[in-house]
Parts: structure tokens; C-alpha cells; sequence
């Protein structure tokens, strides 16, 4: 079923996204005088087709991994010398470059959309208070200390944990940060700079945020089974959501992150636990499961803990008045858009691990993951990947709206097109890196599946 879920909402989110950015050509080709012959949501075979006034078909094809419109083009159709004037490569390179440009754009445009209404409906959050300090890590030494609220990283603030998550991206491969923390019981500031040289992050083997030291907090763990997964070692062994372990291996007290990392350490073992259901003390044997995590054998049960309600003075909700909300979205898009050629940038010069790529995978499951939160955590993601896909398709590659776009400025400052044949080669010099980036994009999906 997660599977299935993952897959609808990433057709739903990529179907989107690509309806935008393909619409942005569309209306700007339409603007400037170019008849549209196809408007395609898909690749393949065409599943449902339709036409309009104008003549452009339009439709939705069986591979939902992109779109395309295509416009008239004397290069590619015979065109009589009265529809001449109609054709994308007739018209001044200004427009050409407009039409073009309108996909990327597009897709920032509708990231401040998505965001402006998230802000309008509002989302709950809670404040990015520090847990924990990780002994032997880079913030270990800093003197941030346990309790803390993180109001702001390098001087950008930072109001929830996804603020603090993209502001740690940003600042992968720099030499230090600097972290501005309150106390929770206390109204003052204090900056901290923390060096990072010792910074390793593995997307592989953890997130950012622990990587760096940080265990967010959370609300006190209960001795409670809130849980149990179906076909499990848990539920052949008879647990049952309610129970209250007591103890576990004759080890008291009882302590969930303690059991937590003896389950992962001891796949096929034994296992005693010491329970209480319905007011009486039951003793169960069960042998801990084993599953593949990160390429090595890790033991599991299926069962998941039932938490403390969060602190009220924790909580809140993360919405704006009409105006503020899109001032707040105009800001954050314009941050996504930094931090996105910040680590372009980073991964050209080696500071950010190829690793860190993301394929069709892990896209699947961040739209399952957040459509299953809710709507508004859907459009926060919506936005997320479109502000990425309009950054992507404006990197110099001749495949990508950015190469015709080099192409175009070419021609506009010399005032001479780029010969086909260099042309030809560049795209297939640019197909190739968009093939390989792809393939490391998927083999790092594989390999964190």
C-alpha cells in the first residue's frame, strides 16, 4: 500500500509540475505568435488526446516523467511560405529566448504560489528546540547546550526544523557556522560559531541535522505499545497495542532507546519482555526479525512507542494574513532558489558528495510522505521540487531550456545563430551528463531503498 500511495502521489506531483512548467512555453509561444501543434504531459504513447480552437493537440501520454510542446518549426516541418510567420525559428531571437525562458519561470512562479497558500491555511509546526548535544560532534565543542530553541543559522532565521534542515544544506562544505540559540526558559540570545571542519554528512547513514550533533527534542518516549505492524515478530509473538513493557532481558528500568539499539544490534536473537496488559504482569519469548538497512543486517520487531503530548508552549501555527503570506513565500522561494545553486555549485567543486543526488525514488516517496501528512505539507513539497526542477532545466546543457538559452544569447549579442552542427554536438555532449547524473540520481535511490 505505501508503495502504491508513493507512486499516485508522485504521478499527481510530477503531473503538476510539469503541466506548469510545459504551460509556461505554451502561453508564452501563443503570445508571440508560434503555433503550438502538441502540448504532451507524458511521453509515449498518447492515453486521452483532444484538440482546441487553434488546432494544438493536446495529451496525456502513458510515461508520466515529463512533458514537451511542440511548436511549429521550419528545421523540423514543411512549411509553406504563408505560415511561415508562424514557425518558433522565424521568429526574433527575443522572443525566442522569452518562450523559452517561461518553463523555468514558471515553476518558480508557482513554488511562491504553493507556498503563499500553505501560509494562508496555515501549518503546524513546532520550534526547533535542540534535545540533545551529540557527544564527539561538531557542535559538541560549541557550547550550544540541551533545551535550546535555533532561531537562526548564518543569520537567516529559523522558525521550524525544515528552516534549520535547508539552512545545513547551504552550509555544507563551508569551514564554520554560525547558530543563534535562545533558551527556552530564558528571552536572550546567544550566537555560537561552530566549526565544521570535522563535518562529515552521509545521506546514506543519517540526516543533517544529527549529523551535526543535534537530537531534535522530542516528547518523553512511554513505556506503551501504540503499534504493532502486521506478520512481525511483534505479532506472532502475541504483543498487543496497549501493553506496557516492564522490562526486557531482566533489565530494569525499562528504556525504549536502549531496547531500540539492542533490536537493531541483535537480528535473529532471543528476546524476553516483561509486560503489563490489562493489569496483569505477562512474560513473552520472541526472536528479533532481521531486514536489510543501508546494505547490512539489522534486527526489528514492529512495534512503535506511544508519545507524551508536545508542550503547548511548543507548538504553533505557522500562518500569515493574506499579504504577509506572500511576502513570506516571495522569501522562502528566493531561498530555495539560493541554496539550490549553492549546492549545484558545492557539487561541482566536490564539497557536496554525489551521493547527496536524489532520483525518482526518493521523489516518490517525499510526495507519499507528505501527502500523507496533508495538504498543505504536499504544497510545501509541490514547491520544493518545482523550484528544483525550474534551477535544473536552467543549467547550460544544451538538452535543457538553459543550453537553448546560451544558444539564444549567443545569437543575440552576435547577432548570428550557432551553426547546427555545433548545436547537434552540444546536445549530445549534454544528453550524455543528463544520462550519467541520472544514473548516479537512481543508483543512490537503489541504494537507500
Amino acid at each position: 500500500m505505501d508503495f502504491i500511495w508513493n507512486l499516485i502521489s508522485f504521478i499527481v506531483a510530477i503531473g503538476v509540475l510539469v503541466t506548469i512548467h510545459e504551460y509556461g512555453h505554451y502561453k508564452v509561444a501563443i503570445l508571440s505568435g508560434v503555433y503550438v501543434k502538441r502540448f504532451s504531459i507524458g511521453f509515449g504513447k498518447p492515453l486521452y488526446t483532444w484538440y482546441n480552437q487553434a488546432g494544438t493537440e493536446f495529451v496525456i501520454a502513458a510515461i508520466p516523467l515529463g512533458g514537451y510542446v511542440r511548436m511549429l518549426d521550419s528545421r523540423l516541418d514543411d512549411v509553406n511560405q504563408e505560415n511561415q510567420h508562424l514557425a518558433f525559428d522565424n521568429k526574433p531571437v527575443e522572443k525566442r529566448i522569452a518562450i523559452v525562458s517561461a518553463g523555468p519561470l514558471a515553476n518558480l512562479f508557482f513554488a511562491v504560489f504553493a507556498l503563499w497558500i500553505m501560509y494562508l491555511v496555515g501549518v503546524p509546526e513546532v520550534k526547533p528546540v535542540i534535545g540533545e548535544v551529540i557527544e564527539d560532534t561538531p557542535i559538541a565543542t560549541s557550547g550550544v547546550k540541551d533545551n535550546q530553541e535555533i532561531i537562526a543559522i548564518n543569520g537567516h532565521k529559523t522558525a521550524t526544523w525544515q528552516q534549520v534542515n535547508i539552512e545545513l544544506m547551504d552550509a555544507i562544505g563551508d569551514k564554520q557556522l554560525s547558530m543563534s540559540v535562545q533558551s527556552i526558559e530564558q528571552s536572550y540570545a546567544r550566537t555560537f560559531t561552530i566549526d565544521l571542519s570535522s563535518w562529515q554528512f552521509d545521506p546514506e547513514k543519517g540526516n543533517l541535522i544529527q549529523s551535526l550533533g543535534i537530537r531534535p527534542f522530542t516528547p518523553k518516549i512511554l513505556p506503551t505499545i501504540a503499534h504493532v505492524a502486521d506478520d512481525t515478530p511483534a505479532s506472532r509473538a502475541g504483543l498487543k497495542v496497549g501493553d506496557q513493557i516492564i522490562a526486557y532481558n531482566q533489565v530494569e528500568p525499562f528504556d525504549w532507546r536502549k531496547l531500540s539499539s539492542l533490536i537493531k544490534q541483535s537480528p535473529n536473537q532471543p528476546l524476553q519482555l516483561v509486560v503489563e496488559r490489562d493489569g496483569q504482569i505477562e512474560e513473552l519469548s520472541l526472536t528479533i526479525g532481521v531486514r536489510e538497512s543501508n546494505g547490512e543486517q539489522a534486527g526489528y520487531l514492529g512495534i512503535a512507542p506511544q508519545l507524551a503530548a508536545w508542550p503547548e508552549h511548543l507548538r504553533f501555527e505557522h500562518s500569515f494574513g493574506v499579504v504577509e503570506s506572500f511576502q513570506q513565500a516571495v522569501v522562502k522561494t528566493w531561498r530555495l532558489i539560493t541554496v539550490s545553486f549553492s549546492m549545484i555549485e558545492k557539487l561541482l567543486t566536490g564539497d557536496v558528495s554525489y551521493k547527496s543526488l536524489s532520483g525518482p525514488i526518493s521523489i516518490a516517496q517525499g510526495a507519499g510522505q507528505s501527502a500523507g501528512l496533508g495538504i498543505v505539507y504536499f504544497l510545501s513539497f509541490l514547491a520544493l521540487i518545482s523550484v528544483n526542477l525550474g534551477i535544473i532545466n536552467l543549467l547550460p546543457l544544451p538538452v535543457l531550456d538553459g543550453g537553448h538559452l546560451v544558444y539564444y544569447l549567443i545569437e543575440f549579442v552576435s547577432g548570428k545563430p550557432v551553426p547546427e552542427k555545433v548545436q547537434e554536438i552540444g546536445f549530445r555532449v549534454g544528453a550524455f551528463i543528463i544520462f550519467m547524473l541520472m544514473s548516479v540520481a537512481i543508483l543512490n535511490d537503489l541504494s537507500r531503498w
